[in-house]
């Protein structure tokens, strides 16, 4: 374990709790037995071959160790990694922020997680990252945290009357019973109090992983936002793996220092983020190129359509006389000619026909808020350019109001406090000389986010699937209309089969349309036409 990832500060708060849960059994020699059968004449080489484990001589197993380990660097120099996407370890994470999590570990392609809610449960007090800081500025650290979790325990009690009231508007027949629902409607009130909460919160979650990607952790933990949290999470990962095979120390590269990180170079070069004048300027133009909207598309190839059905003709191998765009694109969206498109299972990549979705591109300029884009970015085949987060740092509030909160004004007055609240700590903490990294962990669930997203159709369209559906968090679920609506605005004959899960099912003939269960939204939304689509909770 490199010295650096040794010598480090400490969190106040109790540290992350990391566990290896599941492993190969012998990953590093599976990482070479793979690369192994590559150039086998004799078939699959297994780990047991690769440690020459039928070998009765302690000499010829240590050579053989010591081919399998030249064979690994030589592999692992030369870029040939896929041998290193075999081995997959399963670790539970417990007490880390979710500001480490929107920063690093969901911020990829490569990972699978399963995270507790904000959303449906309820944040206990206590349950946050201190930061190591000192005296003066460890009392406005905590202070600041106990009024955001106080907004956040008053607001779900201001809430629950107005989402009540919407709860019973959308369920008519449950106002006869509505100790029966009581727990449905405190969940939605927790979704919209919970944007007042630090991204300091602590979370809990399973966090599944291959070999490659662990090494990438490694490497690239001191990057920006939050390089002491990271150090210390993958340190612990990484330890936790070299327990059950110390093999892998021989391709574990040293992590790249903050302070050479390309960002890093670039920040010292034009801007350390210090500069409100510069960022407001910055903010100012971002927001104006939105139009108004949560996603603005910015960009597009002007052939999706023809790109499309001409890519379907291929599949199929007919001429365009015989195919022409309008029946080859519903061959490939349309639910009632695609079967596929109506299965529980997501069969998009493996269907020779849908795979032609993957030709037609677009991209949206976004602002949402920290906890909404935390979800928005699990759709990991829609990526994003998202920021260095202090780089988007003013002294003054910056945040998303959920048009609930902002539909009463007394609640609206009480949430507008905890923003200011927020900010004034941050403001104090900056002026005392704490690091932003440190600073950033009092910024609230709803700080803006502004990134830049691009994706093809085919990805598009399951996220656009799953995001239209009224119980999809609202925000995100406001984006999806958005970029839906504007797809359907330049490329009709894509955009009329962008539809909600229900709307899908329903051109399909799928029973039940509804596939959510007792969690169906209480709306007829496959009846509906995307323009009018309208929600409050």
């Amino acid at each position: 374990m490199p010295d650096r990832m040794k010598r480090e500060n400490k969190f106040l708060s109790p540290e992350p709790d990391i566990r290896l849960t599941k492993a190969f059994s012998r990953p590093f020699d599976n990482m070479v037995a793979t690369a192994r059968t590559c150039y086998s004449s004799e078939g699959i080489i297994t780990e047991a071959d690769v440690a020459g484990d039928d070998l009765p001589d302690p000499a010829d197993r240590k050579e053989k160790a010591r081919r399998r380990d030249n064979l690994a660097r030589d592999l692992f120099q030369a870029g040939h990694h896929t041998t290193l996407q075999h081995a997959h370890f399963q670790f539970t994470l417990n007490r880390v922020s979710r500001q480490f999590l929107w920063s690093f570990l969901h911020s990829h392609p490569f990972y699978n997680s399963e995270q507790v809610s904000q959303r449906y449960v309820e944040v206990k007090q206590g349950q946050f990252a201190v930061p190591p800081l000192e005296e003066s500025a460890l009392r406005i650290y905590l202070q600041t945290v106990e009024h955001q979790h106080s907004a956040y325990r008053e607001l779900n009690r201001l809430l629950f009357p107005l989402v009540e009231a919407e709860y019973f508007r959308r369920f008519r027949g449950r106002r006869r019973q509505p100790e029966k629902y009581r727990k449905s409607i405190e969940k939605k009130s927790l979704e919209v109090a919970r944007y007042v909460l630090p991204v300091a919160t602590f979370a809990h979650l399973y966090h599944t992983i291959s070999g490659i990607t662990l090494l990438r952790y490694h490497r690239m933990c001191e990057q920006f936002d939050t390089p002491l949290e990271q150090r210390i999470v993958i340190r612990k990962m990484v330890e936790a793996v070299l327990q059950i095979d110390e093999n892998y120390k021989i391709v574990l590269e040293e992590p790249i220092p903050l302070a050479e990180t390309p960002e890093h170079l670039a920040l010292m070069k034009w801007g350390n983020g210090q500069d409100d004048q510069e960022t407001v300027s910055f903010l100012k133009e971002f927001d104006s190129s939105l139009e108004g909207k949560v996603s603005r598309m910015v960009g597009r190839p002007l052939d999706n359509e023809a790109l499309l059905a001409q890519s379907v003709r291929e599949v199929l191998g007919l001429s365009r006389s015989r195919l022409n765009d309008p029946e080859a694109i519903a061959l490939a969206l349309d639910p009632s000619r695609n079967r596929y498109l109506g299965e529980n299972l997501n069969l998009d990549t493996v269907s020779k026909l849908t795979r032609a979705l993957h030709h037609p591109r677009y991209t949206f300029r976004k602002k949402m808020s920290h906890t909404a884009d935390s979800q928005n970015q699990r759709h990991r085949m829609t990526p994003a350019s998202r920021p260095i987060l202090a780089a988007h740092l003013t002294g003054d509030p910056d945040f998303i109001l959920p048009p609930l909160v902002d539909s009463d004004p007394a609640i609206r007055k009480r949430f507008v406090e905890a923003m200011e609240k927020s900010w004034e700590g941050i403001r104090l903490l900056r002026k005392r000389g704490v690091p932003d990294e440190f600073a950033l962990y009092l910024l609230p669930n709803a700080t803006s986010i502004r990134f830049t997203e691009s994706t093809d159709l085919l990805n598009l369209r399951h996220k656009l699937a799953m995001r239209l559906c009224y119980n999809a968090q609202e925000e995100i679920w406001q984006a999806s209309v958005d970029e839906a609506l504007q797809i359907r605005e330049v490329n009709p004959l894509i955009g009329r089969y962008l539809l909600p899960p229900c709307g899908i099912r329903d051109l399909a003939r799928t029973a039940p349309v509804c596939p959510e269960g007792k969690r169906y939204c209480g709306e007829r939304v496959w009846t509906y036409d995307l323009r009018d689509y309208h929600r409050r909770i």
